[in-house]
């Protein structure tokens, strides 16, 4: 059975960082794409990043987060800096599936993680 239990979600104020962890347990990702999504209240869940051999990012985040990876770990990250207000969302980790065409279409998700940025 695939877990995927992310960590390092918090409150922060503006211009702050944070770093998201997600490990993955049931399967190895290595040679699978891996990535974050993120719902604000009242808003749809939408993409943030992902990472196979290339890392993408949503124009809004760009410059500002970095996703890397760790296969020996099985495990994504999401360094988060010069947060905004507008980053606060639940922030969902993602594995498997595929990245095609500026799309992520994972197979296996987190639970969640808040992250709050204050103004």
């Amino acid at each position: 059975q695939v877990q995927l239990v992310e960590s390092g979600g918090g409150l922060v104020q503006a211009g702050g960082s944070l770093r998201l962890s997600c490990a993955a347990s049931g399967r190895a990702f290595a040679n699978y794409p891996m990535g974050w999504f993120r719902q604000a209240p009242g808003k749809e869940r939408e993409f943030v990043s992902a990472i196979t051999w290339n890392t993408y990012y949503t124009d809004s985040v760009k410059g500002r987060f970095t996703i890397s990876r760790d296969n020996a770990k099985n495990t994504v990250y999401l360094q988060m800096n010069s947060l905004k207000p507008e980053d606060t969302a639940v922030y969902y980790c993602a594995a498997g599936g595929k990245y095609s065409s500026g799309s992520y279409y994972p197979n296996y998700w987190g639970q969640g993680t808040q992250v709050t940025v204050s103004s």
